[in-house]
């Protein structure tokens, strides 16, 4: 199983669809992408879901269904990722296939004990900040509550990979894997830029420094 410590989660550019946006990422040398279409029919994703499915097969990267099991088994994507008040977990593992992973939505620590429990294969803990990308935003974590919850992660000995989310920059990057998280997803910073390659190398150079 491979989790990706950067995560591109899709929102339409200001000039085409989502589509248009995650090629842009995939050609820019993303590794893991996540479809994430809002407030339209699980039928209307579909189409979106299938070419974007074959898009990171073209690119060599993983995709990753949001809200929509159905729909991830019916694309064959590496998996789906579930909000808390999506699907329980394990009423969706017994839709995808075996093959496939399911990751899970945290806002609290009670959150990422349910997470362990129901058997995600990663966590999206957030949000960082305030972001326009979501309706019905959970309290935000902020850099501090990364702190505090990752402490409490470390001292339960919990090792499921748990993923920053929610209005992350490019340098909000390094403080945010100084908590010891494993990893962030982000989607403004890299929506609608104009050097898409130049912006994910500044991005990717975030973790290599964390690494040194």
């Amino acid at each position: 199983m491979i989790i990706q410590p950067l995560q591109y989660i899709s929102q339409a550019p200001r000039t085409g669809n989502h589509l248009d946006a995650i090629e842009a990422v995939l050609q820019a040398g993303g590794k893991w992408i996540q479809l994430r279409i809002k407030n339209q029919a699980e039928s209307e994703i579909l189409p979106f879901a299938k070419a974007a499915q074959a898009l990171c097969e073209k690119y060599g990267a993983k995709l990753i269904i949001n809200d929509f099991p159905h729909l991830a088994k019916a694309v064959g994507s590496y998996g789906v990722h579930l909000g808390l008040q999506d699907m329980p977990i394990a009423e969706a593992r017994k839709i995808i296939n075996p093959t496939q992973i399911i990751g899970g939505t945290a806002n609290t620590f009670e959150h990422i004990l349910q997470r362990v429990a129901e058997g995600a294969d990663y966590i999206g803990l957030g949000p960082f900040r305030f972001t326009r990308t979501k309706e019905n935003l959970s309290p935000i974590v902020g850099l501090e509550g990364y702190h505090k919850l990752m402490e409490r992660v470390r001292k339960a000995g919990i090792s499921t990979p748990i993923i920053a989310i929610g209005g992350i920059e490019a340098e909000d990057i390094p403080a945010i894997l100084e908590t010891g998280i494993y990893g962030v997803a982000v989607s403004a910073a890299l929506t609608n830029q104009i050097q898409t390659s130049a912006v994910l190398a500044e991005i990717n150079s975030k973790f290599t420094v964390h690494s040194l």
